[in-house]
């Protein structure tokens, strides 16, 4: 009989905030960052969901905090009550996993909603700034901190007809950068995650299902969260990781 190789506690001890933890791959990394060890803390926009995470997430590892939240109309305010709670709680933030993400579908610049390309813009790069920014004081109080940004690649987002999201894409590509050396070599690791592609209702927007053969579940790409959080992210320091890429 085989047997299952035993997860390493990489994650051990360490608390880790994941937003958009209610999402495919947030819900998948945050059973994946459990089972290394971590406790979790589940911010996102539905109790609900997120419940469902809460449930399978103490099933593997420590209990789980949640945090709803709503990304779209959360203010830099709301962000600092969440840090100073998690100050209060743990004294200390030792990862920030960025799985949240807003996308209408593919459009002409021309003909988007202004609305819709603000809100891609806001929640895809804006919030997640916020949120960051809010989160860095507690990072810095962990001996090996570490912000990992989701992102698609922005070579594809790039093209036509990705709207306010394919810029915000670009936009974090370039933040990931200039936070890191910001940061220096000794301050918490800031890097960036493109996923191969995924079964997820962000991706169903833009490609039709039956046209998508290569798209994985999403628990494909949750242990590359896992490393880029642990301390294997750290070749990765101010870089963006291609799931995809070899090693």
């Amino acid at each position: 009989m085989s047997m299952q190789p035993a997860v390493q506690a990489v994650l051990l001890d360490r608390v880790v905030l994941i937003a958009g933890a209610a999402g495919g791959l947030g819900a998948a990394a945050a059973v994946a960052c459990a089972q290394a060890g971590a406790t979790i803390i589940l911010l996102g926009r539905k109790v609900a969901p997120l419940n469902r995470v809460y449930d399978a997430v103490k099933a593997v590892g420590p209990e789980p905090i949640l945090y709803p939240l709503d990304l779209e109309g959360a203010s830099p305010d709301d962000y600092d009550q969440l840090a100073q709670a998690i100050d209060g709680e743990f004294g200390k933030l030792d990862g920030l996993l960025h799985c949240a993400a807003e996308f209408k579908g593919l459009t002409p610049l021309a003909h988007t909603d202004p609305a819709d390309f603000a809100r891609a813009l806001h929640v895809d790069l804006t919030a997640r700034w916020w949120l960051t920014q809010a989160c860095l004081p507690q990072l810095c109080k962990s001996n090996a901190a570490a912000a990992v940004f989701v992102l698609d690649d922005p070579a594809r987002s790039g093209g036509a007809f990705w709207g306010g999201y394919g810029i915000a894409q670009a936009g974090q590509a370039a933040m990931i950068a200039m936070l890191q050396a910001e940061l220096g070599e000794h301050g918490p690791r800031i890097s960036g995650l493109c996923p191969g592609p995924m079964r997820t209702n962000l991706r169903g927007k833009a490609f039709q299902p039956n046209a998508d053969l290569h798209a994985q579940p999403a628990s494909a790409y949750a242990q590359a969260c896992v490393d880029l959080l642990a301390a294997a992210g750290a070749a990765w320091r101010g870089k963006i990781k291609h799931a995809l890429d070899k090693p």
